[in-house]
């Protein structure tokens, strides 16, 4: 797969923001060299994203596999008729997975 100019930006922004390498490759679905040669230049001279632009802190792993599990509450609650808690679910769902993580 090959990362775009916008993509760069976001990997340097998040370089530049301290997170992990292996964080920031499996966000992208790469290895960890494709993010170094980036930082090393390899898109040429690309500023670093803004923060706002930027995904969330943490590994993407566990942040999906949590957020999961409250789109399956959710559809428990649709199924059942609950629409409210339905939306509960899911609004604490992206909160969570939204949270900066170290």
């Amino acid at each position: 797969m090959s990362l775009s100019n916008n993509d760069a930006a976001i990997v340097l922004g998040m370089s530049a923001r301290g997170d992990k390498k292996h964080d920031i490759a499996a966000w992208f679905g790469e290895n960890q060299a494709r993010i170094a040669e980036i930082e090393q230049g390899s898109h040429g001279s690309i500023k670093p994203a803004p923060s706002t632009s930027l995904p969330p802190k943490g590994a993407p792993g566990p942040k999906g596999r949590r957020l999961r599990a409250f789109v399956k509450k959710a559809h428990e609650a649709l199924v059942a008729g609950d629409a409210l808690l339905a939306k509960k679910y899911l609004e604490d769902g992206v909160a969570q997975y939204d949270r900066n993580e170290a």
